[in-house]
């Protein structure tokens, strides 16, 4: 598969202006059906101490972010959809939600002790977006902080390729799974968590 040239996302909601909608009404059909859909806040929440600085990258409808302030930690979102924003906003407004591109965003001077990206984010980058989105994210890395992004495989984003990229931008994997469970590391699915070189 080979590398977008503009970012997926933009172009499918472009395609259906209905896909944002139906991506929200998912989560919230999966939630309703008792499905766990936490599983990517429970992990982050077990890797920061208590009130940690969280950066949802991505942050979609705030189904992350939203649980990890819910939890009590101090929790900043990023999507470039305007939509998902209002809903991550009405459902989850203990944390706070910004509309901007990943590899262009600015939160200020703000620094995070975790970084979180969940739901494929980084494979909906346009491939002249990756190393920059990257960058920024480190940029906005607290010293000593980590970040963990996941995604899956075929999707038009290598695993060896992001590795490549994270050296890129100044980052490195420390860690390497296949699940948000921790699961050994396979060739289906990447759960990379990351830190500055």
């Amino acid at each position: 598969m080979s590398t977008p040239e503009t970012n997926v996302w933009a172009a499918v909601t472009a395609r259906n202006p209905e896909h944002s909608a139906n991506y929200a009404e998912r989560w919230r059909n999966l939630e309703r059906m008792g499905r766990d859909i936490h599983g990517e806040a429970r992990l982050v929440d077990a890797m920061v101490d208590r009130g940690a600085a969280i950066l949802d990258a991505g942050c979609g409808t705030g189904r992350v972010g939203g649980n990890l302030a819910g939890r009590g930690h101090r929790v900043v979102g990023v999507d470039l959809d305007p939509y998902l924003i209002e809903v991550a906003r009405a459902d989850h407004p203990l944390a706070e939600w910004h509309v901007g591109n990943l590899a262009d965003f600015t939160l200020a001077s703000q620094t995070f002790d975790h970084i979180v990206s969940a739901g494929n984010v980084m494979t909906f980058l346009a491939g002249n977006e990756r190393i920059p989105a990257l960058r920024r994210l480190g940029d906005h890395l607290a010293p000593g902080g980590r970040m963990t992004i996941g995604f899956g495989s075929g999707r038009g984003y290598e695993f060896d390729d992001f590795e490549d990229d994270l050296s890129g931008a100044g980052l490195a994997m420390q860690s390497r799974y296949s699940s948000w469970q921790l699961d050994p590391p396979n060739d289906n699915f990447l759960i990379a968590v990351i830190t500055a070189r």
